[in-house]
């Protein structure tokens, strides 16, 4: 629609200027006149060609005894688009087009140079206006230029951002697993052949998992790259969900946290950004309770409700039946960019969200996302 409004306004500023020259030297050929009009459709494209061309039939005309005014407010009307495409070439065609317009006076009888200076001074006065009109449009295009390019820079830091997200919130979680299991089996290499075994086997099907996520969202960022050289949110497919949380309970199993859930109300499908939200504050938390935490058990409850979905998890801290080498240390431990990233998803869902820990022991982390 733009496009087609820009060429319709040069299109009427040609037949316009062709009208009044006809209108104003009735003695000539018409078409001689559209063709002298003809340079104003190439505006849009050659704004300074375009400018020249007319200025170069405004000193024509001059020679010729052919002196139509409209030359010159059709001057001023390029002047204006010129200020705003070539701000310097549109200074040096005002200038040249005001000394044409002076010798152009002095040329028809009657005129005196007063009168001739007095012409050009009122013309320059015109490409004056113009030019600032044409400035001010010129700064404006700039400024939303510049507000479009601050958007793609959020744009591509927020994704970053949403990346990095995942990529703690998932790996995080994997790792944490594989380095319990690895310590458990260190130690019980030995005594426990069979325990050793299972907890291999738990770190082999875990890092597994890891790699085919990993290589999931790096093969979604390349086709993110090719598809289009704007910013494009990655979908990250198959997006985990609230189904998968029994599967992160039988994983932390294996890693001697013991996770029990419960759900609360009629399970409904819910939109795939909160679904994703929910499992991810979920596998953070269990994620820091064995890590963290001594604790052999946690609980999740995930409770539906008809306008959004609450979280609860909890741990008992460190209940004494760690073992050697368990660390003694509430889930709250840690870089602290588990719980910034937990805070940070449900920000930005408009949701509600707290941790700490509790007065008889422990850990809570409870968020309330509307849905």
């Amino acid at each position: 629609m733009t496009w087609l409004m820009s060429q319709a306004a040069v299109l009427a500023t040609a037949s316009f200027y062709a009208v009044m020259l006809v209108w104003t030297m009735p003695a000539s050929r018409t078409g001689l006149f559209f063709a002298l009009a003809l340079p104003v459709l190439l505006v849009r494209r050659l704004p300074t060609v375009a400018f020249a061309v007319v200025l170069g039939e405004a000193v024509l005309g001059d020679i010729f005894g052919a002196r139509p005014s409209v030359v010159f407010v059709q001057l001023v009307a390029l002047g204006g688009y010129l200020a705003f495409r070539r701000p310097k070439a549109a200074v040096v065609g005002s200038v040249a087009a005001v000394a044409a317009a002076f010798v152009n006076v002095t040329h028809i009888p009657g005129q005196t140079v007063s009168d001739a200076a007095q012409f050009a001074v009122g013309l320059a006065l015109w490409f004056a206006v113009a030019w600032v009109f044409g400035g001010v449009y010129r700064k404006r295009r700039e400024y939303l230029d510049a507000l479009d390019e601050q958007r793609a820079a959020r744009a591509v830091l927020t994704e970053r951002l949403r990346i990095a997200r995942e990529l703690h919130d998932s790996v995080a979680h994997s790792i944490g697993i594989i380095t319990v299991l690895s310590g458990a089996a260190a130690r019980v290499v030995e005594t426990k052949p069979e325990q050793t075994r299972q907890a291999l086997t738990g770190i082999e099907t875990t890092s597994r998992e890891t790699l085919l996520e990993l290589q999931r969202m790096l093969g979604a960022l390349r086709r993110a790259e090719s598809d289009d050289a704007m910013p494009q949110a990655a979908p990250l497919a198959p997006a985990s969900s609230l189904a998968d949380v029994p599967q992160l309970a039988e994983r932390t199993a294996d890693a001697g946290v013991r996770v029990h859930v419960t759900w609360r109300g009629e399970q409904r499908p819910l939109p795939p950004e909160i679904e994703l939200s929910a499992f991810r504050i979920i596998q953070e938390s269990v994620t820091n309770v064995v890590r963290h935490s001594g604790a052999r058990t946690c609980r999740v409850a995930v409770g539906y409700e008809p306008k959004g979905v609450t979280i609860e998890v909890v741990d008992d801290g460190d209940d004494g039946l760690g073992g050697p080498g368990r660390p003694r240390l509430s889930a709250a431990g840690g870089s602290g960019f588990g719980l910034l990233g937990m805070r940070e998803r449900v920000t930005l869902m408009s949701g509600q969200f707290s941790a700490g820990r509790r007065p008889e022991g422990g850990f809570r982390v409870t968020a309330r996302l509307p849905a």
